[in-house]
């Protein structure tokens, strides 16, 4: 009957450790920001390496829908992915 507490113990220590192994292994992009006339342009890197650009169309009523150029496998070609964020691909994370 008393073996249910070590192991409730042993579960929970378990758990804590893990749960700050997780939250660090998170990859948070360098984000750059600048302006080209009338956008902004946002520039994405993890380790150095540009991965996506996010533009922002420029005001007044030319306004269009926010892009992305995203570079989803590392070839330098960057394609237009209309959403409102990109993951971190896997070749930008595993060096």
């Amino acid at each position: 009957m008393k073996l249910w507490l070590p192991v409730l113990l042993t579960a929970l220590l378990v758990g804590g450790v893990s749960l700050p192994a997780l939250a660090q292994s998170a990859v948070r992009p360098s984000i750059t920001s600048h302006h080209d006339g009338q956008r902004t342009i946002d520039e994405y890197r993890v380790n150095g390496k540009l991965y996506a650009i996010r533009i922002v169309p420029g005001g007044g009523n030319d306004k269009g829908a926010i892009y992305f150029l995203y570079d989803d496998n590392g070839d330098g070609d960057f394609k237009r992915v209309d959403a409102p964020s990109v993951p971190v691909p896997d070749w930008v994370q595993n060096d």
